[in-house]
């Protein structure tokens, strides 16, 4: 990592550089820039409303309001510019920190968890945890930035404390990333059940195996259905195995055998029976005219 910013830099190390930004002047529009290092991860922290930000990597031009953050991976070194307008205060906190130091801190060989998580963040996933809002800083990050900010010892027992309070703000990240995924996967929960069943429906699908597939209790599955579709997961597969059923019984090329199988039922004899109970006659009466 290059010291290429020496004003209001507040910690530096070969692994973790912290710069405070402020600005204040009188000036029409006000202007800093930092570069992000190769292979490193970028926490910035807008501490002031209204901020612009061009990064050159993307091309790509972002408005922040106060009190919103990032996490960005960066895989070359690039610079980005952050500007504000009419002579608004310009104050924002960068945590940059390597890949080895994250890489080594999480140890992602020893662990999937770790492996997906390190992916997810070199991957930029935690940029935008609200689609195309970035997120809002929490009461408990305002709280350790002041920390950092304030801390005055120097040496060994301020390397210890400041890399401490990076690894708090990384788990309040990940956690405000995995309560957002949760609520949205809880909200079309309902829609990831359907379509896995209207994938499998044909194979010998049971309710234990969707559950394991989807990380599930197999209770919120079957609630979930139910209170969206006004049908339990049975009698909906049973409903889509029919209306396969009765295309295809009309081909007399295909064996009925053949048609069980294809509509996921292991024997003749549970076909037919669940085909007469819905149509009211037999698979073979039917074909026969």
């Amino acid at each position: 990592m290059k010291n290429t910013i020496k004003e209001g830099q507040i910690y530096y190390s070969e692994e973790i550089s912290i710069l405070l930004y402020t600005n204040s002047n009188k000036e029409k529009c006000l202007k800093s820039s930092f570069v992000e290092g190769k292979s490193s991860f970028n926490l910035l922290f807008m501490l002031s409303p209204n901020i612009n930000l061009e990064a050159q990597d993307c091309g790509t031009q972002f408005s922040f309001k106060e009190n919103q953050y990032i996490l960005h991976y960066s895989s070359q070194e690039s610079k980005a510019k952050l500007w504000t307008e009419n002579q608004e205060l310009l104050k924002y906190l960068q945590i940059q920190i390597t890949y080895q130091y994250i890489f080594n801190l999480f140890n992602p060989q020893k662990s999937k968890e770790s492996s997906d998580v390190l992916e997810q963040m070199t991957k930029n996933n935690f940029i935008f945890l609200h689609k195309q809002t970035p997120p809002l800083m929490t009461v408990e990050m305002h709280i350790i930035l002041k920390e950092i900010i304030e801390y005055s010892k120097k040496g060994m027992i301020q390397k210890l404390f400041i890399e401490a309070k990076i690894i708090k703000l990384l788990i309040l990240i990940f956690e405000q990333f995995t309560e957002k995924d949760d609520t949205e996967n809880s909200s079309k929960l309902h829609i990831r059940i359907k379509k896995y069943i209207d994938e499998n429906y044909h194979k010998s699908l049971k309710i234990n195996k969707l559950s394991q597939e989807l990380g599930i209790n197999e209770n919120k599955i079957r609630k979930e259905f139910k209170e969206h579709y006004h049908s339990t997961i049975i009698d909906y597969v049973c409903e889509l195995r029919m209306l396969k059923a009765k295309k295809l019984i009309i081909d007399k090329n295909i064996m009925i055998k053949e048609i069980a199988i294809d509509c996921g039922y292991d024997y003749v004899q549970n076909f037919s029976r669940a085909f007469k109970k819905k149509f009211g006659i037999s698979p073979e009466k039917l074909r026969n005219g």
